[in-house]
């Protein structure tokens, strides 16, 4: 594929700096880059490597002084990258049609232009629309809505009863609809709680590889719109997790816990049960939530606190075993001290 550098340009919305006929046939880092393709530049940190890539432009926020290259300027180069990368590296459409090792169950409807691979168990009475793509090994439970334009990895599985939006994409070794984790004491067992829930998970979600998205004891675990996840996240009971949320690699949600939008949980987060997290809060790496948070925070550490108080609370660890051997000095030396006014004190009598 060859695109000028305008052309460009007007697909990240952004401004030519040089020549706007400039032919750009890829987009690399800016240590990879060769001539003829483009990269970018999202942090100033990085000003002394846009100086030696061999990249014939390069995408920028402000113009960079000493590097005599076309630019093109954005406001997100971060943004203007990923569109570009999407133009550039596009993934072959897959062959259209069901394999003829698909299982398919009584009453599922399958739409047009779908691609199922070998070796999909579809059940009962689910619903597949247009131009989903379902790799191969996958297991859809009886009941099940599967929006269009979907995407499917190999391995998932999705229970029954579950509802998967449009453009959603899961990735391989996903389990959506598994049993929530309940249990009720029966003296010295446990007796197991039925889970007859579901899991409704909203239009253009990405799930992860190996996340775990349990459904609901009673109603639904939902995945509201926008919502990614990164690997190896799990999502307990009827959670809610709200519009556009970002929940990083391994991270735990306890049941019926509400997770506001716009939130971002990072790697090893922890989160009790029955608690809410506002909009636009971030946790920082593993924290553990213990308690509600309210919107627009940050938060840190176990038990979790307001970033700066974990960062005041952070810097005094180091110290804690000198500060341990001075505070047993000045106890011995108020134990003398208390001796000598005792002392004192007897001989007045």
């Amino acid at each position: 594929m060859e695109k000028t550098l305008q052309e460009l340009a007007n697909l990240i919305e952004g401004e030519v700096l040089g020549d706007t006929n400039l032919i750009i046939t890829g987009i690399s880092s800016l240590d990879e880059a060769r001539e003829g393709e483009i990269t970018f530049i999202a942090q100033s940190k990085y000003l002394n490597k846009a100086k030696k890539t061999k990249a014939s432009a390069i995408i920028v926020s402000n113009k960079i002084e000493g590097i005599d290259k076309p630019f093109i300027i954005t406001d997100n180069p971060y943004l203007a990258y990923a569109k570009t990368i999407a133009l550039f590296h596009q993934h072959p459409h897959p062959v259209l049609g069901i394999d003829e090792n698909t299982i398919l169950g009584e009453g599922a409807r399958i739409g047009k232009d779908v691609s199922i691979y070998p070796w999909v168990f579809i059940g009962k009475d689910v619903t597949i629309s247009n131009h989903v793509v379902i790799h191969p090994h996958t297991s859809i439970g009886d009941g099940t809505f599967v929006g269009e334009d979907t995407t499917i990895y190999s391995h998932v599985s999705i229970r029954e009863n579950c509802r998967i939006g449009k453009r959603v994409i899961i990735h391989a070794g996903t389990v959506i609809g598994s049993d929530g984790f309940g249990f009720a004491p029966d003296g010295n067992r446990y007796c197991k709680i039925p889970q007859v829930g579901t899991v409704q998970i909203d239009n253009d979600v990405e799930i992860g590889a190996n996340n775990t998205i349990d459904r609901g004891a009673l109603g639904k675990t939902w995945i509201k719109r926008g919502v990614k996840t990164d690997n190896l996240v799990h999502i307990a009971h009827n959670v809610v997790i709200g519009e556009d949320s970002l929940l990083i690699a391994q991270v735990g949600i306890s049941g019926s816990t509400t997770i506001g939008k716009h939130v971002i949980l990072t790697g090893q987060v922890g989160v009790v049960g029955h608690l809410e997290i506002g909009d636009n809060t971030i946790v920082t790496p593993q924290t553990g939530v213990s308690g509600s948070v309210p919107a627009n925070t940050i938060v840190s550490g176990y038990p979790h606190m307001p970033h700066k108080q974990w960062l005041k609370s952070s810097r005094c660890y180091p110290l804690l075993p000198q500060m341990r051997k001075t505070i047993n000095k000045l106890e011995k030396k108020v134990k003398a001290l208390e001796e000598i006014i005792q002392n004192h004190t007897g001989d007045n009598k």
